[in-house]
């Protein structure tokens, strides 16, 4: 899937490359051949739940050896699998992301990236849900364990990708301070519940301190990923020459032929993105990065790891 739009055929076609995104980690083993990937999220674990005696069947590594010798029977331990956790995805689709210069525009990466993440979520058996907003509008799917949220959520997703069209720049995007970015995560404040696993997928072009304060207060009671979103020009400005450019609104040209101007350039956006890691590495909320130049499941795939060479180390 490539190009300035999405559709949800398409984001729902991502169902069979997110089976092999290995988004969550169990901690149920405890083998010294368990696989080495490393994930942001713990994934559900397993409490305690009874002793009683040893069936057949029942693994031996289980086996409650004080309560055996006491009884003169062998007992094992019964554990039951923690309840799942809801997983919300705060789904960025403003007209800052409505830019690309290769393969994708950033809004459609960022609509694949929250199908990936979606269709691995109800892959491990979890609640999902989400948060689709822009500049003027915000859509809650409440997480649920089913398939009709997860294509409610990429319904959602689709329509605000759609609507997004030069013409319809707001005219106060421009000075925008944040507010629909610091609305999104208030409301994620809202209706989050403790222990819930968030995504939040922008370019965080409208990040300032009081949405830094939503994330601090959200990593509080939260396990948050902040999902990066960028394209290549962003970082290097295009070839040297002289380029005609417009936001659909206004229109502008550009000289690129002074090496000073290329490197300070540059040097501004590795500065920029500089800044927003380690202010998101201080509240210890994991920071990827997602190229529109690149294919975005192999983008997570990298990160996340995968099943299957999980599997196979394992094994």
């Amino acid at each position: 899937m490539s190009g300035a739009y999405s559709d949800l055929k398409e984001l729902v076609g991502l169902r069979f490359k997110a089976r092999d995104l290995a988004l969550f980690k169990h901690n149920r083993s405890r083998s010294l051949l368990a696989g080495t990937g490393i994930s942001p999220f713990k994934g559900r674990g397993v409490d305690f739940e009874e002793v009683r005696a040893y069936q057949h069947g029942d693994d031996i590594r289980s086996i409650d050896w004080r309560v055996t010798a006491r009884r003169s029977k062998p007992h094992t331990k019964v554990f039951r699998e923690e309840r799942e956790r809801p997983v919300l995805i705060l789904l960025d689709q403003s007209h800052s992301l409505f830019f690309g210069s290769r393969l994708n525009f950033k809004s459609v990466t960022a609509a694949e990236a929250c199908s990936l993440l979606a269709w691995a979520t109800l892959n491990h058996g979890d609640r999902i849900g989400g948060v689709v907003f822009n500049e003027e509008q915000l859509s809650e799917i409440r997480p649920k364990r089913s398939k009709q949220t997860l294509m409610h959520l990429l319904k959602k997703a689709s329509e605000h990708n759609q609507s997004l069209e030069a013409k319809s720049i707001p005219a106060s995007i421009a000075s925008a301070s944040g507010g629909y970015l610091a609305k999104a995560l208030r409301h994620a404040r809202r209706v989050s519940h403790p222990g819930s696993h968030i995504f939040v997928i922008s370019d965080f072009a409208q990040h300032n301190e009081e949405t830094l304060r939503h994330f601090s207060r959200l990593s509080r009671h939260c396990e948050l990923v902040a999902v990066h979103v960028s394209d290549p020009m962003e970082a290097e400005l295009p070839l040297p020459g002289r380029y005609d450019i417009t936001n659909g609104v206004h229109r502008q040209t550009i000289e690129t032929r002074s090496g000073k101007i290329r490197q300070k350039y540059r040097q501004q956006y590795e500065q920029y993105t500089s800044n927003l890691k380690e202010q998101f590495s201080s509240l210890k909320i994991p920071f990827i990065r997602l190229q529109t130049d690149l294919d975005t499941s192999a983008q997570l795939t990298e990160y996340f790891g995968s099943v299957r060479s999980r599997q196979g180390t394992r094994g």
